[in-house]
């Protein structure tokens, strides 16, 4: 079992930044990727980054390439979600993900077992 705590969410302004950070809690040997989605109303969850159990490998959506980065120091380590140059249309719950294994390609949401709570990230034009 993953217990994830997601902190760092806010309100900007359009060309700012964020940074969110992903706790896990821990007591597992077990190699897990940990994601990030984000939710806006009415839309479905949709993949926004992922990084594998060593932090070597990551994965991102084409929507937020060069934009944001993902990364933690080792396992042990919160994950980090760094959003520069943010827009609008970013706005959205975004939450926290982990799942069993160690390729971060994965992005589809029911790929992922454990989620966080939620942090609510608005971007004002």
């Amino acid at each position: 079992q993953v217990q994830l705590v997601e902190s760092g969410g806010g309100l900007v302004q359009a060309g700012g930044s964020l940074r969110l950070s992903c706790a896990a809690s821990e007591g597992t040997s077990r190699s897990y990727v940990m994601g990030w989605f984000r939710q806006a109303p009415g839309k479905e969850r949709e993949f926004v980054a992922a990084i594998s159990w060593s932090g070597g490998s990551t994965y991102f959506a084409d929507s937020v390439k060069g934009r944001f980065t993902i990364s933690r120091d080792n396992a042990k380590n919160p994950v980090y979600l760094q959003m520069n140059s943010l827009k609008p249309e970013d706005t959205a719950v975004y939450y926290c993900a982990a799942r069993w294994g160690t390729d971060p390609t994965y992005s589809l949401a029911r790929f992922y077992g454990f989620w966080g709570q939620g942090t609510q990230v608005t971007v004002s034009s």
